[in-house]
C-alpha cells in the first residue's frame, strides 16, 4: 500500500494541486471559509476532477494533531491527503544532469536535519533559479509537512535527491563536468565574492554548528567563505544557501 501523508496550508496544497493532481486522494476544506484563497483551490479541484470535502475547522485540526502528534498546526483551512512521492535516487542523478539544456545549477545539503532550514532552503533554491536540491538518506531530514510549509510551494517545484553517499554524489557531478564549491572557514577558502560561479555549478552547503564533513570539504573542487563582519562568526543554513546562490545568480545573469 502507498504512503500517505497530510499537506496543509494553502502554498503546499496549492502547489500540489497544480504539480501532481493525481497524488490527491483526499480535499477538505473548513466550513465557512470562501475567500479567494479557498476560491483557488475549489477551481484547481475542480479542474482536475477532485472532490472536495467540507469540514470544521475542529475536524481538520484533530485528523493533523492525529497524524503529527501537534495540536497546534496552522492549517489555514486546507488539507489534503496524498501519496507520498519518493525522492530520487544517486542512480537517477547523471539521467537528470543529461536532459538539462543548460549548464547545471546544484544546491547540495550536508546533513541538514532541520525541517525548517530544508523547507527555506527549497524557497530560496526555487527563486534563484536551482535545477534540483541534493541531500543524504541519513542524518538528514526529508519532505515533511512542515518542509512543505515552510517552502511555500518549492517542494513541488525543484527536483529533490536523496544520495546514500554525498561524497559519491559529488564525483557523480564532477565526472558531469559540474564545477562542486563547498562552503567552510578554512585557510584555502577565498572570499565568495571572488570565485567564479558562472558555469556548471553546485553548492555544497553544511549543517549550522558542524559545517561540511571533512571528506565532503575534501572532495569539493573549491572552498569559499562569507565574509562576517560582525562578532557573530556563522549564518543559519538558510540564510547562508541564499547569500551564495543569490551571489552565483547574479553572476550567471550577467556573463
Amino acid at each position: 500500500m502507498a504512503k500517505t501523508e497530510l499537506l496543509y496550508g494553502f502554498h503546499s496544497v496549492k502547489a500540489t494541486l497544480k504539480k501532481s493532481p493525481e497524488s490527491v486522494l483526499e480535499l477538505l476544506t473548513q466550513q465557512g471559509r470562501d475567500d479567494q484563497r479557498v476560491a483557488e483551490i475549489l477551481q484547481l479541484a475542480e479542474n482536475f476532477g477532485i472532490t472536495v470535502q467540507r469540514a470544521k475547522a475542529k475536524t481538520l485540526e484533530q485528523m493533523l494533531a492525529q497524524e503529527h502528534r501537534q495540536s497546534d498546526i496552522n492549517h489555514q483551512g486546507v488539507v489534503a491527503r496524498c501519496r507520498v512521492q519518493p525522492p530520487a535516487s544517486d542512480q537517477e542523478l547523471t539521467t537528470f544532469l543529461e536532459k538539462l539544456d543548460h549548464p547545471p545549477f546544484l544546491l547540495l545539503l550536508d546533513s541538514v536535519s532541520d525541517p525548517q532550514n530544508l523547507g527555506a532552503c527549497f524557497r530560496v533554491a526555487d527563486g534563484a533559479g536551482v535545477d534540483a536540491l541534493i541531500t543524504t538518506k541519513d542524518k538528514a531530514v526529508g519532505i515533511t509537512p512542515v518542509v512543505r510549509r515552510v517552502a511555500s510551494g518549492a517542494v513541488e517545484s525543484i527536483p529533490f535527491f536523496q544520495v546514500t553517499n554525498l561524497t559519491r554524489a559529488i564525483r557523480q557531478l564532477q565526472e558531469a563536468g559540474v564545477f562542486v564549491v563547498g562552503t567552510a572557514l578554512d585557510e584555502s577558502a577565498c572570499s565568495l565574492y571572488e570565485a567564479d560561479l558562472t558555469g556548471p555549478l553546485a553548492l555544497v552547503m553544511g549543517a549550522e554548528g558542524k559545517g561540511l564533513r571533512r571528506l565532503v570539504k575534501e572532495t569539493t573542487d573549491q572552498l569559499v567563505y562569507l565574509p562576517m563582519k560582525g562578532d557573530v562568526q556563522s549564518l543559519n543554513v538558510a540564510t547562508a544557501s541564499g547569500i551564495c546562490l543569490y551571489e552565483a545568480l547574479r553572476q550567471r545573469i550577467g556573463s
